[in-house]
């Protein structure tokens, strides 16, 4: 996805709280309130492919398949919903744990998105980004049905307790509506990590729908911004000072284990001071 009037570059660390934080005030309330969910990647070079589609082939063929076996084999374990689970419970359950699926993981945290950007110190040679997505407009394109319920609701995101009344499958959302569409899915507090996170998942009306693709087509609902590699080690020190890391995120001692790991990784690279400019990015 080519560079767009969409995107921005962060210049500083300054800066780049300018740009994660635009477009934040609610006048209507007088508070800010963000409109925006975000997502962060490592390389500016990722785009909004879902687990699935990176599967390759005919994945569209696979998603019923992997989502029936995972539910067939996964309800003798503690974590498991009840049989009669809603199929939005058992596929936000299957992403949590790394089966594939049409979902994107998101969070309504800057910081957070923040930190999957710079969490890989061997990726430091690359430039990150951070998609910032208004998920209240989203809301606006999706079937009347959804919008209702999301009006009922007083909502701008679906619950699986929302959503399951609307459309009860895969196959139903689909049906809903000829264009595609986005909608996002809170899960249910299937552990520390989602709450830890602030959480949630996109989810496309169809599995072979490329959210990226969409979102080209309606450059109004989103902006993206560029973390330099230059930029990254400063942004990296600032989100440990503030307590930002897999200590936290993700609770337990693999999380503790990758923070200290991480931590006391020795620098590669050149000092911070070493910074391009905005205009040599592009």
């Amino acid at each position: 996805m080519p560079y767009s009037a969409n995107d921005y570059v962060a210049t500083s660390w300054a800066h780049l709280q300018e740009l994660l934080f635009q477009d934040t005030w609610d006048g209507r309330i007088g508070r800010f309130r963000s409109p925006f969910v975000y997502r962060g990647q490592r390389s500016k070079n990722y785009l909004l492919t879902t687990s699935l589609q990176r599967l390759g082939g005919n994945y569209f063929e696979l998603e019923h398949h992997l989502l029936r076996n995972f539910r067939k084999y996964a309800r003798d374990t503690a974590a498991s919903p009840a049989a009669t689970a809603a199929v939005w419970d058992w596929l936000a359950l299957a992403q949590h744990h790394g089966l594939p699926t049409r979902l994107l993981d998101w969070t309504y945290s800057p910081y957070v998105a923040l930190h999957f950007a710079t969490d890989d110190l061997q990726a430091y040679h690359q430039d990150g980004i951070i998609w910032a997505l208004n998920y209240v407009k989203a809301a606006e394109h999706l079937p009347d049905s959804l919008r209702d319920a999301l009006r009922h609701e007083g909502s701008n995101v679906f619950t699986s307790e929302l959503l399951a009344p609307a459309t009860d499958s895969l196959r139903n959302l689909e049906s809903l509506q000829a264009e595609p569409f986005v909608l996002f899915l809170e899960p249910p507090s299937l552990d520390a990590r989602i709450v830890h996170q602030y959480a949630l998942f996109s989810l496309m009306s169809s599995s072979q729908s490329v959210l990226h693709e969409w979102l080209a087509r309606h450059p109004e609902l989103y902006f993206r911004i560029i973390i330099p590699a230059a930029l990254k080690w400063e942004v990296r020190d600032k989100l440990d000072q503030a307590n930002i890391t897999e200590r936290v995120l993700l609770p337990g001692l693999g999380g503790l284990s990758r923070w200290l790991h991480r931590h006391y990784a020795p620098r590669t690279g050149g000092p911070s001071s070493t910074f391009v400019n905005e205009d040599d990015m592009r």
